[in-house]
């Protein structure tokens, strides 16, 4: 198993950022499905945790069949999912991934945000992750790979209207007014002799270039979710979620995904799953991951954030 500690530091308050999270991932998840594949919402509801007090629980299915090389296609099921679980007592999270096609693969996410610029070297409490394991992301001048970079969400170039904010000079972290930070501890697992160093750095490697795309983008729309309520939020959430299934559903019933091929059996809609972490640990929603990760290591082009 490899661990590393993500820390990306954000213009927002921790406050803001529980809408401007939520915002993000629905409207991410809805750009990335298309007809059969991407994510589809099975479950998301209110749980109560008997440590960590109320929250909410979502279970997802995320549909990769095309972006897997060739090779793989050949012999997983038709309809090809992983399957996210997560749970969100905001400020602290757990998302999980699994697939019962790759028993010996899990990922486990485990979130934490403060108010500060990344400066808690312990903020899960326990053991600090080596320092060599910890890595400081920077939303505005990090590279990142090419097919992830968008002009108008450039942080170096983009000023919100709405608060002022922006855009980011060099060094914004020491300075920035409000600022917080995303700490993420992230475990890669894949328990397979001569394959297990190679996957879980590849994962890695690919799990920090989405999260540096995805906080830029939570940033980056801040016009678009500032002043909303929760409510507001949650009402854009369902409606985008029921969008969203029917764009996923419409190729995966018509080849029969919810039965045969499917790689959990389905009770009512809803996986025969219980909602405890398999990890017995108790949740920031990272949909984004399983849509967006390569389906095999290649040599990616890489621009910087801002144009020089």
């Amino acid at each position: 198993m490899l661990t590393k500690e993500y820390r990306i530091c954000m213009p927002l308050t921790v406050e803001e950022y529980r809408i401007g999270q939520l915002y993000m991932i629905s409207k991410h998840s809805h750009e990335q499905s298309t007809d059969g594949e991407g994510i589809e919402v099975v479950i998301n509801e209110p749980y109560e945790d008997p440590i960590h007090g109320k929250g909410q629980y979502t279970e997802k299915r995320v549909y990769l069949n095309s972006k897997l090389p060739a090779w793989v296609r050949g012999f997983i099921p038709k309809i090809f999912y992983i399957v996210e679980k997560a749970w969100n007592y905001y400020p602290y999270t757990i998302t999980e991934y699994t697939c019962s096609f790759l028993p010996k693969f899990h990922i486990r996410i485990e979130t934490k945000f403060e108010n500060d610029n990344g400066c808690n070297l312990k903020v899960f409490d326990d053991k600090a992750v080596p320092l060599e394991d910890t890595c400081y992301l920077d939303i505005a001048y990090d590279d990142l790979p090419e097919g992830y970079y968008k002009k108008s969400e450039d942080l170096t170039l983009f000023r919100s209207e709405k608060t002022g904010r922006g855009p980011l000079e060099r060094g914004w972290r020491k300075v920035f007014q409000p600022i917080m930070c995303s700490y993420k501890r992230v475990a890669v697992r894949f328990d397979v002799y001569g394959f297990q160093t190679r996957v879980e750095n590849f994962v890695h490697k690919n799990i920090r270039d989405i999260l540096l795309a995805g906080h830029r983008q939570a940033v980056a729309w801040i016009d678009e979710w500032y002043g909303m309520s929760l409510e507001d939020v949650r009402q854009y959430e369902r409606r985008l979620q029921e969008q969203t299934n029917q764009k996923v559903k419409c190729k995966t019933q018509s080849t029969g995904g919810t039965t045969g091929d499917s790689l959990l059996p389905i009770n009512g809609g809803k996986p025969l799953m219980n909602r405890s972490t398999s990890w017995n640990t108790a949740s920031d929603t990272d949909s984004c991951l399983a849509t967006s990760c390569p389906a095999e290591p290649k040599s990616r082009p890489r621009i910087p954030s801002a144009p020089k």
